[in-house]
């Protein structure tokens, strides 16, 4: 199955999506999450009822209690992550599995994290990785990792809008 059909069929009867954006933006394609949740802002989609997009940088459990209280159906934490890929290369990741192939540049675990949300709430949850070409210091992607980071921002406009 496709990464897109997968991200559709995941969020088939959305009714409200949080898109958490995690990562070292000073750390190259560390920073993909936070670049790509940048990007959404521009694009003025946001709508408080049916989507939000938070850049959780290096501490998303800063951001748990939003997130409860924002009461999403579905949410989706976008991260670069190590999966023996070539640069770029999207995927998504069991949210358990990446504790092994996440890129510890936060400080807690991204599947501790998943686990602390996932009690007492009832939402979909899925990790989007995109293969590090670059984790030397650089305020901007790679060109392959940019080139993800768009089409991801491309596919998840046309299953949400």
């Amino acid at each position: 199955m496709s990464f897109e059909s997968q991200l559709n069929s995941f969020l088939e009867g959305f009714e409200k999506l949080i898109v958490l954006g995690v990562g070292n933006e000073l750390k190259c394609d560390d920073g993909v999450g936070p670049y790509i949740i940048k990007k959404l802002k521009e694009e003025n989609i946001e709508d408080a009822k049916r989507l939000l997009f938070i850049n959780a940088e290096t501490v998303p459990e800063n951001f748990t209690g939003k997130i409860r209280k924002e009461k999403p159906t579905h949410l989706i934490i976008v991260d670069a992550c190590l999966m023996d890929c070539e640069p770029g290369d999207m995927k998504i990741v069991n949210k358990y599995d990446f504790a092994d192939i996440g890129i510890s540049t936060h400080s807690m675990s991204l599947s501790f994290f998943v686990r602390y949300l996932e009690r007492d709430t009832d939402f979909g949850i899925i990790f989007v990785g995109i293969e590090p070409e670059s984790m030397d210091y650089s305020e901007k992607p790679t060109q392959k990792v940019e080139k993800a980071a768009n089409e991801f921002i491309n596919i998840l406009k046309g299953i949400v809008l």
